[in-house]
């Protein structure tokens, strides 16, 4: 599949790396394989109406897992044989690769196999390697293992598919890749195989399988729907991979046990979704993959290929494994996108989630200011905190973990200065909450008013200001940021402090702050590694947590209803205060862009596709708990291309102050822009190719 593709298919998910997986259970008919292969051909036939590229099926899901020695009867395998080719016959013009459950006679032994199969024919068939033989479990009287059948080959010249000689590969070393969607590559593995500590899947996803297949039978008992959660979330995190499980549901016999028929899909580490246990009928599980995300985190994650080459997985003389190619033909047009896409990527919607990430960033911040004034401190002299404090929300949240930093220090917060400075446009509001603040967390602070300064300023460089020309240009501004960090620099110089930043991962993205003598600037960046909309809601963690006690709450939450401005251009009764997010886009918009470009790699036609699901009507979806009504809106294609190509401008364009930022500690796990962690890029390289693939693929509306 080619994604420089025209923008004519931009709504197919399949066109952005998504391949749609049903993890499928349903009632089994024990004993009786033909109505069983039935059952399968009827769901089946539902998935492809739905798009599904793999629809997996429970172990033994075409005998039954349940019948004891009748696995070892000639006219069941018989009939399973049949089945298979039932199976095979009647998905011929159908999409999905299906994966079911037989036992199967190979050479001298029964095996408890998977057989996969795709558009009418048999593409394989991967026996089970680990057979459970404790409790409730005897596999070994039945079965084989398949742990010594790998470049095998199994023999049923009349099952379609098969070769001139009428063999079909055979063993746990088989890998299904689809040719026309790119990072489409299935590995099977059989219930038990996945309960040991190297199970057959994570080297066949070192050998390069996305998408990992549990066909499961696993009658259920208290606590073990738990273990399995843990289990295939571990497999999805540590193999870089997509998880399928499905478990025997209904029609198995109760004679000792029950069964749960449990479904579920994780994606490194991430729940897609799971189905109703226990259910009356079929259930399935069906979620769209993000093929793209597998691969990328592979790349990133440079230990992942050298597990491969110290496990001696497709060595000379280690584990091989053999890949089977396929054309899955998969759907155009909009099939939908069956995920949860978040509206703000770094912030989770669960509110207990939310806490604890604030509860760790916030810590993050306050320890990484802590080791640095530690580091700096002599037997005669602790250095002071220098800031600037404007009311808004950065410089709000740096003070106050400026102000923990010191309580837990034992230093009193009288060694923070804090330093309001008022220019041509500053609100009284936002001064007020300023000093509010200040007095509320009881700092040493005074006001020192920058506008005769910057006046003098802008008359030396025969500026229209100083002349008393209404020229608000780039100039003014920056005269005006310069000018207080210019000041915080000497004021640290005089009081024996450090100057401590307050600009954010956001701003720094988008290259929304003045360079050099600026907000660009500081000694320790203590914000540096927070996005804008985290940035609120660790606010509200701080109040809502208690971690100050008095009026700082009271100012602190009148500070959060504030429009985020820069406050440098003045403006007359009746205008529109100067927002930042009317020159640099909404922050919901760029920090969604800016996660999806720092921590995936994505194409800005992707990351298009994917704001337009997460953003297209402010009704639907999770939004984060706490997140003002007010504020839930929703952004068309149209809006959200013209913004994402402001981004990819703004990012490209602003690389240089990122390349001399100053130290800061990172936060997110979607990452840091710092030269020295997460990010490294030249400040002189262009964006014109991310442009051209926006342009191309992205329609205008």
């Amino acid at each position: 599949m080619d994604h420089a593709a025209s923008s004519s298919d931009f709504a197919s998910a399949y066109r952005h790396g998504f391949a749609r997986v049903a993890a499928c259970t349903l009632p089994v008919s024990a004993g009786d394989p033909a109505r069983n292969a039935g059952a399968v051909i009827e769901q089946v036939r539902l998935h492809h109406a739905d798009g599904v590229a793999v629809a997996l099926f429970p172990e033994l899901s075409l005998s039954g897992y349940a019948i004891d020695d009748l696995l070892l009867q000639d006219v069941l395998l018989d009939e399973v044989d049949r089945a298979v080719v039932t199976v095979a016959a009647a998905t011929r013009t159908l999409l999905p690769v299906v994966v079911v459950g037989a036992p199967l006679r190979h050479g001298n032994r029964l095996f408890n196999c998977a057989v996969v199969i795709h558009r009418g024919e048999v593409l394989g068939v991967v026996p089970k390697s680990t057979l459970p033989n404790y409790r409730e479990f005897y596999e070994k009287r039945h079965f084989a293992s398949g742990d010594d059948t790998r470049s095998d080959w199994f023999h049923a010249p009349h099952w379609p598919g098969a070769d001139e000689e009428g063999d079909l590969p055979f063993g746990p070393d088989l890998i299904f890749e689809a040719d026309d969607v790119p990072g489409l590559a299935l590995h099977v593995e059989i219930c038990e195989d996945m309960w040991v500590p190297v199970p057959p899947s994570a080297k066949a996803a070192l050998a390069g399988a996305t998408v990992l297949a549990n066909l499961s039978a696993s009658p259920i008992t208290v606590g073990r729907a738990q273990d399995r959660h843990l289990l295939a979330r571990s497999a999805s995190t540590r193999c870089n991979a997509a998880y399928l499980y499905a478990a025997a549901s209904a029609g198995e016999s109760t004679t000792d046990l029950s069964w749960d028929g449990m479904t579920m899909v994780y994606e490194l580490g991430d729940l897609l979704g799971e189905s109703e246990r226990f259910p009356h009928g079929p259930q399935a599980t069906v979620v769209d993959v993000d093929l793209d995300r597998l691969r990328q985190e592979r790349i990133r994650q440079g230990s992942f290929d050298d597990n491969r080459r110290a496990e001696r997985v497709d060595a000379n003389d280690g584990a091989d494994f053999r890949t089977l190619g396929f054309a899955l033909k998969p759907p155009s047009g909009d099939i939908g996108l069956r995920r949860k896409v978040d509206r703000f990527p770094f912030v989770p919607d669960d509110e207990a989630r939310l806490a604890l990430d604030c509860y760790e960033a916030y810590n993050i911040q306050v320890s990484g200011l802590e080791q640095r004034l530690r580091a700096m401190a002599t037997d005669s002299w602790q250095p002071k905190i220098v800031i600037g404090v404007s009311g808004g929300l950065d410089s709000t949240h740096a003070l106050i973990v400026a102000a923990k930093a010191m309580d837990r220090l034992g230093r009193p917060r009288t060694d923070i200065v804090g330093l309001t400075m008022p220019g041509f446009a500053t609100s009284e509001d936002t001064k007020k909450n300023a000093v509010h603040l200040m007095d509320s967390l009881g700092i040493t602070w005074e006001e020192l008013d920058i506008r005769p300064a910057a006046t003098q300023m802008l008359r030396d460089l025969g500026h229209p200001f100083g002349r008393g020309q209404e020229v608000y240009d780039v100039t003014f501004e920056n005269v005006q940021a310069g000018l207080r960090t210019d000041y915080l620099f000497r004021a640290a110089n005089q009081r024996g402090g450090i100057v401590l930043g307050t600009g954010d991962l956001s701003e720094l993205a988008l290259g929304w702050c003045t360079y050099g003598v600026g907000d660009q600037m500081s000694h320790y960046g203590v914000n540096s590694g927070v996005p804008k909309t985290l940035m609120q809601h660790l606010i509200r963690w701080v109040v809502s947590s208690g971690q100050f006690e008095g009026p700082v709450n009271g100012t602190l939450t009148e500070i959060l209803d504030q429009e985020i401005s820069p406050e440098l251009v003045p403006t007359r009764p009746g205008e529109k205060l100067q927002s930042t997010e009317d020159s640099v886009g909404p922050y919901a918009l760029q920090d969604f862009t800016l996660y999806h470009v720092l921590r995936r790699g994505y194409r800005p036609s992707k990351i298009a596709f994917l704001a337009m699901h997460a953003w297209a009507d402010a009704e639907s979806g999770e939004w984060p708990a706490g997140y003002p009504q007010s504020r839930r809106t929703a952004y068309d294609l149209a809006t959200i291309r013209h913004w994402l190509e402001v981004f990819v401008q703004r990012f490209f364009s602003n690389q240089f102050k990122r390349s001399a930022l100053p130290n800061g500690p990172k936060v997110v796990a979607g990452g840091s822009l710092s030269p020295r962690g997460d990010w490294r890029m030249p400040s002189d390289v262009t964006g014109r190719a991310w442009l051209e693939e926006l342009r191309a693929n992205v329609p205008e509306g």
